[in-house]
């Protein structure tokens, strides 16, 4: 049991409920077994005390978008836009194998553990022929830092002298790419409601996927009673495939091939439309928002407001650290609430609203609402302390807009499932140190062999 007291409590439950000077009490069982105002009182056992004097408790951040490969080939092509970073990059990626994913996996979790994340998803699609198991490498490095993991498993089938953006080197035969998904499934996916892995299906995007490849993965994920993610509507070159290639805009693509439901979530959603947004919100589908790997490639303003205010289920996503280098999921409560108001004005996005995006919205897209993103009795404790009474937060007297508006919060405590992950700004139960040349080898031999 641990008992964290003398806290700021924000629940981020359906109320917006917050404590300015409440306890958590984490039963045995790694279920919430309390919240409220003053002290937690007595507790039976010999609980650890934790005092949070001068923090702030959260739900846990939720990343809704990632490419964990990415992370070894990080500050290459600075000034291109998503098709020419592509094209720039995919000839390095078509390199990788389950040594360089396992280690840059490695880096890359343990790095948004430390900026708050205590759940992520990773979207990978690359899969070379004699790259080995790269599923396996990720989901063995998520098992170390010690972080909920929803990969998916990705596909492209769809090369350029098809007419795709991919080179054909590293695009799949369709059928295989199905099978291997189906077994992926089969072979990793606990539907458990205190699961730490699920999988999810992800055809890359419109420009890197056939037809079929879109419909028969939309028909197995139903079948398998797993959930749906791609890429779509992220820069105005895709609207434009899409108009050139079916003759209509990427959501209306995706409806035609059964990709809108309670049980897809999209990554980006830039370039959407009025009906777009409404067919959105309608059917209950997610977007993943991600605001600096959309400003680092120049794709747009994604139009969040609208999407909320449509009843569309909105997280936040970092996006590979090759089109954001910084991956840091803390940072990104203020990025998605700048990005915002830019778009809509200074009241386009609350700073509670953005930390809800970063919890309960990444819950609804992952559909792991009714266990994690707010802090309720008998949820999973998936917590982040945050600790705010240093030099750049003193005066925030609110520290929810501490935490949103000021510079990146060291982290205290991260549980997940009443499991520290990380103390004191340093990760449980892996050395950062050791994380960090792994990964370096691995960019090096990537990059040298390119």
């Amino acid at each position: 049991m641990i008992v964290i007291e003398n806290v700021t409590v924000a629940t981020v439950d359906a109320d917006g409920t917050e404590y300015a000077d409440g306890h958590v009490v984490v039963g045995d069982d790694g279920r919430i077994a309390a919240v409220g105002a003053g002290g937690a009182g007595l507790q039976p056992g010999s609980p650890r005390r934790v005092d949070g004097t001068g923090c702030l408790v959260t739900p846990g951040l939720i990343n809704t978008h990632h490419h964990l490969y990415q992370w070894v080939t990080r500050g290459l092509a600075q000034d291109d836009n998503l098709f020419g970073w592509l094209t720039t990059l995919y000839p390095i990626w078509g390199r990788i194998d389950a040594e360089v994913v396992g280690a840059a996996a490695g880096a890359g979790l343990g790095w948004l553990a430390l900026s708050g994340c205590t759940t992520s998803m990773d979207h990978h699609y690359v899969f070379p022929r004699d790259g080995g198991d790269v599923l396996a490498a990720e989901i063995e490095a998520a098992r170390q830092i010690g972080l909920r993991f929803h990969p998916t498993r990705g596909s492209m089938d769809l090369g350029r002298s098809s007419g795709g953006l991919p080179p054909d080197h590293v695009v799949e035969e369709t059928d295989a790419a199905l099978a291997a998904t189906e077994a992926a499934i089969d072979r990793w996916h606990d539907p458990a409601p205190e699961s730490m892995l699920r999988i999810g299906v992800s055809p890359c995007s419109p420009f890197s996927v056939t037809r079929r490849l879109m419909s028969e993965a939309a028909e197995l994920a139903r079948r398998k009673g797993v959930r749906l993610h791609t890429h779509l509507a992220e820069t105005d070159d895709e609207e434009d495939f899409c108009r050139e290639q079916f003759g209509c805009t990427p959501v209306e693509y995706a409806e035609q091939l059964g990709w809108l439901g309670e049980d897809v979530w999209l990554a980006h959603g830039v370039h959407l439309d009025d009906k777009a947004v409404a067919r959105l919100g309608a059917t209950g589908t997610g977007v993943a928002h991600c605001p600096s790997s959309n400003a680092r490639l120049g794709a747009g303003l994604a139009r969040v407001r609208d999407l909320l205010d449509a009843g569309a289920p909105v997280g936040l996503g970092v996006d590979g650290s090759a089109s954001q280098e910084a991956a840091h999921l803390g940072e990104e409560l203020r990025q998605a609430l700048y990005v915002a108001r830019l778009r809509g004005g200074p009241t386009a996005l609350s700073a509670r609203e953005s930390l809800r995006l970063g919890t309960m919205g990444g819950a609804r897209c992952l559909g792991r609402a009714d266990d994690i993103g707010s802090i309720e009795v008998g949820k999973l404790a998936d917590l982040v302390l945050w600790r705010l009474d240093g030099l750049g937060h003193d005066g925030i007297d609110d520290k929810v807009a501490a935490l949103v508006l000021g510079p990146a919060a060291p982290v205290e405590l991260a549980l997940v499932g009443g499991r520290p992950v990380v103390e004191r700004g340093e990760l449980v139960n892996a050395d950062a140190h050791t994380l960090t040349l792994r990964a370096r080898r691995a960019h090096r031999r990537l990059l040298d062999g390119a």
